[in-house]
């Protein structure tokens, strides 16, 4: 029996074309059903925030926001091997059930745009983890 929620969630996606799980979720009774609450027009307005970070503060409370209200670790690290390019840092949205494919993917690409327009956070990052050794 499906779970009744009080707020919006997430309209379900065409078969096949996503691994989300959301009806396991709205099944199970005592499931976390904070991803569900990221509907379309949630994540644009999402996307639209990231879209517009400016600093590094402003990324790490964005980390915060998205853990706290969807449950979710979004981690950006270097990668495992020397840092060259913007590609050589690892943007990853953790797979939660109920957090759709596109969602994944969507919000790494515009955290991506963000640093290859502001360099200055990608350095951060950087310094954040040792690497520049300051």
């Amino acid at each position: 029996m499906l779970q009744q929620v009080s707020f919006p969630i997430r309209s379900e996606c065409p078969p096949g074309a996503c691994v989300c799980e959301r009806e396991r979720l709205l099944v199970e009774p005592d499931a976390d059903l904070r991803p569900l609450r990221l509907t379309r027009m949630e994540e644009q307005k999402l996307i639209g925030r990231i879209e517009n970070i400016s600093s590094y503060e402003e990324l790490k409370r964005l980390q915060e926001k998205i853990r706290a209200n969807l449950g979710v670790e979004l981690k950006i690290v270097p990668g495992p091997n020397e840092v060259r390019t913007l590609r050589g840092i690892v943007i990853l949205l953790e797979d939660r059930p109920g957090l759709c494919k596109k969602v994944r993917q969507s919000i790494p690409a515009a955290i991506r745009k963000v640093l290859d327009r502001h360099p200055e956070i990608t350095w951060a990052i950087l310094d954040s983890h040792d690497l520049f050794g300051m």
